[in-house]
């Protein structure tokens, strides 16, 4: 007998498309780190959102963290954004 066991991610994807980052993309983000079980959420940056490459997907990354706080922080891989949320403030 083999048994799967099959562990749920709790990561969300979202695009990042060409109206640029907007208040209420941040507060979509933000509402879904309030659910207990999303700790990831994992931004795409799609090309029509960035006119100087990764530098744009940096920048982005940086407005979104200055706005959740210290219990969250970035990691940016190509064109994506992995953000993590922490339950202790990061200094």
């Amino acid at each position: 007998m083999i048994i799967f066991i099959i562990k749920m991610t709790s990561q969300i994807e979202m695009q990042l498309g060409k109206k640029g980052l907007t208040i209420e993309f941040i507060n979509n983000i933000k509402k879904r780190f309030e659910n207990n079980k999303i700790n990831n959420i994992k931004i795409s940056v799609l090309k029509s959102a960035r006119q100087n490459g990764k530098n744009d997907v940096k920048e982005y990354a940086e407005k979104i963290l200055e706005f959740l706080g210290k219990k969250f922080t970035y990691r940016v891989l190509g064109f994506s954004i992995f953000l993590k949320k922490w339950r202790k403030a990061r200094s």
